[in-house]
């Protein structure tokens, strides 16, 4: 039998809330090959269940956590490009460049 949306609304808050509820204080932070300590970067760790952390080094006390599905879909959308970034009418180009 199918989730009602309902049912489903209340298993992610559940799943977030259960999330949330980790002691991540021991985790082990992982940022991309080649960055400096000092240097500004996204670190992640890793969680039961496939779940991951994701945090900025300039802010390491605000940690956002996501599932394994939510995970999987945003590496997946990254892959697929969907969040490229577009040049910005308002600085001339990418905020990258």
């Amino acid at each position: 039998m199918a989730e009602t949306a309902e049912e489903i609304k209340a298993r992610k808050e559940r799943e977030r809330d259960e999330l949330y509820a980790l002691d991540i204080s021991g985790v082990e932070w992982h940022s991309a090959p080649g960055t400096e300590e000092h240097e500004e970067r996204v670190e992640i760790a890793y969680l039961p269940a496939g779940a991951v952390a994701m945090r900025s080094s300039l802010d390491p006390g605000t940690v956002l956590r996501y599932t394994e599905a939510e995970w999987r879909a945003f590496v997946l959308g990254a892959r697929d490009g969907e969040f490229d970034l577009e040049p910005a009418p308002h600085n001339g180009g990418l905020a990258a460049q």
